[in-house]
């Protein structure tokens, strides 16, 4: 048996060889640059490497040292699991709820529509914008138009003030959210089957709610998947916009994350043993949530 099903394998191989053959250069460079790196930063986590000598073998003593002794990490994991918390599901349902409503208009506003919504997440004024409205001096547009309506008496110092920091960070990522999920949003919708909606309002469904649970979601897994995977990765890759807004490091670590935690042990201090480690733990906490949200789909439409 095992032998007959050996046979049917490599003959199903051998007639998909030119497939094959057309996905060799893309699967070096993804095992070259993505597999080989993951795994190998997995080993050096469990070794001292300052990029000068060779790595010396320690164990479990770095990711002692992270949970145990470092306490900015702990304020970069808070910060970060924070963070994810609000921005991943309110993006995420932000993406497809937008989308799910611009699809009915015409394609030419649909167009437009969509482009303006996706523009942000193209900027690269978009950080110079919110610096300015948030500027801790008079001169900054909220902080003018505060004073103006006398609601403060004195500028207020937002970027420089660890309880808005947060605050602050989360409000410009969800603006600039609106990216790669949504137009796979709106790409799904696009290319749903019409047929399915008359044979669901002949199986008994009446309104837009029943039709987007029982046929729109199901329809869409693939891209509900992707987008949960995109915006999860944002989410807990955050630091761009922290660095942007809040400086390297933030005041009193209020903006700190675990990527910005990871660039300062492994881009200044050049500890990349340790910056493994934290990469390793920062990996197996999004591989561990992609999983759970994959099983959540699963039961999107039952």
């Amino acid at each position: 048996m095992m032998r007959l099903r050996l046979g049917i394998k490599l003959k199903e191989a051998k007639r998909r060889k030119v497939l094959y053959v057309m996905l060799l250069p893309y699967f070096l460079i993804f095992f070259t640059f993505t597999i080989l790196p993951v795994c190998l930063s997995i080993v050096i986590g469990f070794t001292n490497f300052n990029m000068l000598e060779f790595p010396e073998w320690v164990g479990l003593q770095n990711y002692a040292r992270l949970f145990v002794r470092d306490d900015v990490f702990l304020i970069a994991l808070k910060n970060t699991l924070f963070f994810t918390v609000i921005t991943g599901p309110v993006s995420y349902i932000a993406c497809f709820v937008i989308a799910w409503i611009i699809n009915d208009f015409s394609p030419k506003i649909r167009a437009f529509v969509t482009l303006v919504f996706y523009a942000p997440s193209l900027s690269g004024s978009a950080f110079i914008v919110w610096t300015l409205l948030f500027s801790g001096d008079s001169y900054g547009y909220i902080n003018s138009l505060l004073l103006k309506l006398r609601i403060v008496m004195e500028p207020v110092l937002w970027l420089q003030t660890p309880e808005y920091v947060m605050p602050i960070i989360i409000i410009v990522q969800l603006w600039l959210s609106l990216g790669t999920s949504f137009l796979a949003f709106i790409a799904g919708l696009q290319g749903m089957d019409k047929t399915l909606f008359e044979a669901g309002a002949i199986d008994g469904i009446r309104n837009r709610w029943q039709e987007l649970w029982f046929i729109t979601l199901p329809s869409m897994k693939p891209m509900l998947l992707f987008g949960a995977v995109m915006q999860i990765t944002a989410s807990f890759g955050v630091a761009e916009v922290a660095v942007a807004l809040a400086g390297f490091p933030s005041v009193q670590y209020a903006g700190h994350t675990i990527v910005t935690h990871l660039m300062d042990y492994g881009s200044i201090r050049y500890e990349m043993g340790y910056a493994s480690t934290i990469a390793t733990v920062l990996f197996g906490i999004m591989l561990g949530t992609n999983l759970l949200v994959r099983h959540l789909l699963k039961k999107v439409g039952e």
